[in-house]
This record gives C-alpha cells, structure tokens and sequence, in this order.
C-alpha cells in the first residue's frame, strides 16, 4: 500500500475507528519503546546494586592475591638443598604414610593413596609458600573412602 492508500482508508473510517486505531498504535508504540528502551535500563539499574556487592567481593580477592604474592616475592631465595628439607617435612608432617615422593633432578614426583583433602589443601599451600614448590602436573581421582589418589609433580627451585 501507498501512503495515498492509506491516507485514503483513514479518510473513510468513523472518527470511533480512527480514535481506536490511534491507541492501538500508541499502545504498540509504547509496548515496543518499554521492551527495547526502558525495560533493559530498568533491569540493569535493579541488578547493578548486588553485580557492584559481588565485584567488590572478588576486587578484596585479588587484593589478597596480590597482597601474598608479592609477599612471596619479597621471601629470600631457598637454595635447592634447604627446598628438598622443606619439602621432605612437609610430607611426612602433613602427608605421613599416604604419600611417597621420588626426586629426578628438579622435580619430583608424589605419588598419593588415600590422602585426606584437607591435609593436602594445607600441604599445598605450605610446600608452595615454604619450598617454593611449584605444582606442574596433576592427576588425582577422588576414591570410595574420600580421600585423593594419584601423583603430583612438583618443581623445585634449581640448583
């Protein structure tokens, strides 16, 4: 259809239809401007509050990240030697009979059977801060009783 067309149909309907047709259309009109423009706004402006909360949460993470990472820097460097007697302690302190451990030059290998998380969690986390043992490949499986088997290679400061 023209615009004449539809000049001409609009001419022809009663001032009730055409009074009709124009809050239709400015119903449609403002339903389409609320689902593109204003809906989304709103949305966005009720979330904002809890996405700031939970940006701010991982923002203080990071910080703490940041905080002991450069606390790890700023340790002495250990030797090769005085990383191995870290790393042995930490095993049989933490570890006891669940881990055994073999050396190849820089690395090591733990192989693990039956070990509790938690004890590795903390050990982990002590033989990286301690040892300066850095975790290079992974393969654990959670077994029946709950705890972890597997192995774990480490790499140690060198020599």
């Amino acid at each position: 259809m023209t615009a004449q067309e539809l000049r001409a149909r609009w001419a022809g309907l009663a001032p009730r239809e055409q009074a009709l047709v124009a809050a239709a259309a400015a119903l449609v009109l403002l339903a389409l401007l609320w689902w593109v423009a204003i809906g989304p706004a709103v949305s966005t402006l009720r979330s904002a509050e809890s996405q700031h909360r939970e940006l701010d949460v991982q923002l203080q993470q990071m910080r703490r990240l940041q905080a002991q990472a450069r606390a790890m820097q700023a340790q002495p460097r250990l030797n090769h030697d005085e990383a191995m007697r870290q790393l042995e302690a930490a095993i049989r302190q933490q570890l006891g009979t669940s881990a055994r451990y073999a050396i190849a030059g820089d690395r090591v290998t733990l192989t693990l059977t039956n070990t509790p998380a938690q004890a590795l969690a903390q050990w982990l986390s002590q033989v990286r801060t301690n040892a300066r043992a850095i975790p290079g490949e992974a393969k654990l499986a959670r077994n029946a009783a709950g705890g972890w088997d597997g192995s774990l290679v480490l790499t140690l400061p060198p020599r």
